[in-house]
């Protein structure tokens, strides 16, 4: 029996942890947070059909239906909005994501938090806390031992790395690769959504995402959380990103009452509602992220070791796709080592071909995340004319609207291949 090591335990490792659990593969994941409780996973993630139809895959029946009963309330498009919070263009939901009688086939929008509660649901014996990687070792019959540098080792048939942009794992295994500045600082925020925030929040605010496009090299993005269950608190998640030199050398360092100014004065003459929602927003709910990306990798011969999610293909959060690769990723490789386990294909071989397809898929959704920042930043004034006269289009004329933005959404969930050998 396959025995695997997994160091991290994000979404993408937990989902990969879940889904060889369910198919009776040993597991065991190295977090380096000292406590469950230790991230602070604060925002919203928009799972797409291809997350949804990945997290079906890995998770026992009970646990999909924990996300399902926790995802958010579904709805509300995607409106583009200029500083006045005039429509510019509404993408209905219909358009980004076709109602499907599958629920593993929907579009969800979830708390972090919350999704991975889920996913670590049954996995208190296989999860390890306090586990910093520090390097692995191959012995002498190739199976990898991961040290940690608490002093401790583990030894299995397979290491995956699933620890994030900055992988330890990546870094020796795959040293070539490289991430690069995206170019782009993100500042998170979040306004509690109650009675009081929804009396002076403008009403296209409150419901589902906006993006707020002004010809400057900066935008504000808007997503609704509500919960269809009554735990927890229901809020609005709000992302300031702009190039980097609209911010301060290391904005990440400023606490967030220093963020929320430096934005506020960014923003001076939008929408005096969204000045006031930056000025609402909690101090302690605020923080910034500089972006990177992950530059695309040659191929690489399939060893006992390999990455996913971030740790080989990061990306700027921009157009929601990071942690549905990373699901991807998880239901991928589950399947291969499963398929592997009961005799089907050689290890090394399973692995490969999951390499293969994983940078194919997870390379493209990096491509689509860098245009799409780079299209939210957009400055030029004719390239911004032209987009507004484009967006007037659309708006009067839905073929061309499900044209523009149909197309983006739906490429990049469709069902690859596999997925649809899968479910067929």
């Amino acid at each position: 029996m396959t025995d695997v090591l997994i160091v991290g335990g994000g979404i993408g490792g937990l989902a990969l942890a879940q889904g060889l659990r369910k198919h009776g593969i040993t597991v065991a994941v190295y977090e380096r947070d000292r406590r469950r409780d230790d991230r602070v996973d604060r925002y919203r993630l928009a799972i797409n059909p291809a997350g949804s139809r990945s997290l079906r895959a890995c998770l026992p029946d009970r646990h999909w239906r924990a996300f399902t009963d926790t995802a958010g309330r579904p709805g509300g498009g995607f409106g583009f909005l200029g500083a006045d919070l005039r429509p510019l263009v509404l993408v209905e939901d219909a358009v980004m994501h076709p109602d499907s009688p599958d629920p593993a086939e929907r579009a969800y929008p979830v708390d972090r938090a919350t999704l991975r509660g889920v996913l670590l649901d049954g996995l208190d014996d296989a999860v390890h806390y306090g586990k910093a990687f520090d390097r692995y070792e191959l012995t002498a019959d190739g199976r990898p031992t991961a040290h940690f540098a608490d002093g401790t080792s583990a030894t299995g048939d397979v290491l995956v790395g699933a620890d994030g942009i900055n992988s330890r794992v990546r870094a020796q295994y795959l040293p070539s690769a490289t991430q690069r500045d995206a170019g782009a600082v993100g500042v998170g925020l979040k306004l509690p959504l109650n009675d009081d925030t929804r009396a002076w929040l403008p009403a296209r605010l409150t419901e589902g995402m906006n993006l707020i496009l002004t010809g400057a090299p900066h935008f504000l993005f808007t997503s609704v959380f509500e919960r269809q269950m009554s735990v927890g608190d229901d809020y609005l998640l709000c992302a300031f990103v702009g190039r980097n030199d609209v911010f301060p050398s290391r904005p990440e360092r400023l606490d967030g009452p220093r963020l929320k100014a430096y934005v506020a004065e960014l923003i001076t003459g939008w929408h005096p509602a969204l000045r006031r929602l930056i000025d609402e927003c909690p101090p302690d709910e605020v923080s910034a992220f500089p972006f990177q990306a992950s530059d695309r990798l040659a191929p690489w011969a399939p060893s006992r070791v390999t990455v996913l999610g971030d740790a080989v293909h990061g990306m700027p959060p921009a157009g929601g796709n990071g942690a549905n690769t990373a699901l991807r990723d998880a239901a991928l490789l589950t399947r291969q080592l499963f398929r592997a386990d009961g005799g089907h294909l050689p290890l090394l071989e399973a692995i490969g071909d999951y390499e293969t397809e994983m940078r194919e898929y997870g390379f493209q959704a990096v491509e689509l995340a860098m245009r799409t920042l780079r299209q939210g930043m957009m400055s030029n004034p004719v390239n911004v004319g032209l987009t507004r006269g484009w967006f007037s289009l659309c708006t009067i004329a839905p073929p061309l609207r499900r044209m523009t933005f149909g197309a983006s959404w739906a490429k990049i969930s469709a069902p690859r291949h596999w997925e649809r050998a899968a479910t067929g």
